[in-house]
């Protein structure tokens, strides 16, 4: 009888240089891309209460509104009664105005000890999106140079949302019709 003799099979050696080159360009790309790609959250807050259900309520706060139209810019302290109106450019709407405004304004509720953080904005269905953005960032925060470096000093961080009352003026004067009279 004749013995069978197995020859020493030798493992193959797995060859993974390929994959760790894949790898060390992989993961770096991967990394910057993480980096790019940062997602910006806008925090809101509830609609505050309206005018007749605080006046139920015997509590007096005060609501600082920015009407959003696509005319103007308009700023009430308190609701409904118009502190100031931004109307249009042609460049387009001036954040710029209303973000010095509103520096003014913060200050002076510190002077005179108003404890004021919050805003409702109040836009018309035909603001774009990109005008809500801007509007948001020009009341939350303004830049501040304070020991020689550029800082984001706050202005009114509590931000809710509504819809813009309808606009009352228009072009032509409505004129009563006498009654009894057919035109």
């Amino acid at each position: 009888m004749r013995r069978r003799r197995r020859h020493n099979a030798q493992d193959a050696e797995l060859d993974i240089t390929s994959f760790m080159n894949l790898m060390i360009v992989l993961v770096p790309v991967l990394l910057l891309s993480l980096v790019f790609s940062q997602v910006r959250i806008l925090n809101l807050q509830l609609p505050v209460l309206s005018e007749a259900e605080q006046a139920q309520d015997d509590q007096e706060p005060k609501i600082l509104e920015l009407v959003i139209t696509p005319k103007r810019f308009e700023l009430n302290y308190p609701a409904g009664m118009l502190l100031k109106r931004f109307d249009i450019a042609e460049q387009g709407y001036d954040f710029a105005a209303l973000s010095i405004y509103l520096q003014d304004l913060k200050l002076t509720f510190q002077q005179q000890e108003i404890d004021k953080n919050d805003i409702v904005l109040l836009l018309d269905p035909a603001v774009d999106y990109q005008t809500i953005v801007s509007a948001m960032d020009t009341v939350r925060s303004y830049k501040a140079v304070v020991v020689a470096n550029l800082v984001d000093a706050e202005l009114f961080p509590m931000i809710s949302l509504g819809d813009a009352p309808k606009e009352t003026d228009s072009a032509e004067p409505v004129t009563a019709q006498p009654q009894g009279e057919q035109p």
